[in-house]
């Protein structure tokens, strides 16, 4: 059995535990000794965050050819229509080649934690938001899907890694469970611990 523990990464927070140049990191919400993310989170997306110190076991969250669903609810601006959608869903061609199809739909606007600074809000711009789930990790490919069919990405928040949710955790919080390494699958939840940020 080995410990996972789900962090809800609040906005401009960097994924690593140090920085020279003084900037908010993980340190900041979490004091697990010996623990690394399993993958990346954007500094300016928000989000599920996997950390663990069971080396195999990030090597499988984190490996592409293991493929695991990610999902993402992403605020974009304007009004995608269908064709943009289409789009979305089988595949856009990037700098670094096409994308893998993708499952894309539109949300009722959910009610996420307020974001500090907030989204720039423009009273003659409207916004949409989408839930996207990719296979494959490229760098900020999100982001890119969204402004390549011609709405940038105003907010991302990913919600999910696989089997793991981040559900009702608020930002800079976290909870552990303990996962049964050899069926790759989080077993009962026995902690469900939930701490607030570390202060500094």
């Amino acid at each position: 059995m080995s410990r996972i523990y789900l962090l809800h990464k609040p906005y401009n927070v960097l994924c690593q535990f140090t920085d020279a140049r003084g900037r908010r990191t993980l340190a900041d919400c979490l004091e697990v000794p010996g623990i690394y993310p399993a993958g990346r989170l954007d500094y300016d997306s928000e989000g599920l965050l996997l950390l663990t110190d069971d080396g195999a076991l990030i090597h499988r969250i984190s490996d592409p050819r293991h493929k695991l669903p990610k999902q993402y609810w992403v605020q974009v601006e304007g009004e995608p229509d269908p064709s943009a959608l289409k789009a979305l869903r089988e595949g856009v061609i990037l700098k670094d080649g096409p994308t893998r199809p993708a499952k894309v739909r539109r949300l009722a606007p959910p009610e996420p934690p307020p974001r500090d600074p907030p989204v720039r809000y423009r009273p003659s711009v409207p916004t949409t938001w989408l839930e996207i789930e990719l296979r494959e990790g490229r760098n900020r490919q999100v982001r890119r899907m969204t402004a390549h069919v011609g709405h940038p990405t105003l907010r991302l928040i990913r919600v999910g890694i696989g089997p793991w949710r981040l559900g009702d955790l608020p930002p800079g919080h976290w909870r552990s469970e303990t996962v049964n390494v050899p069926r790759h699958s989080p077993g009962r939840d026995t902690s469900r611990r939930s701490n607030s940020p570390r202060k500094r």
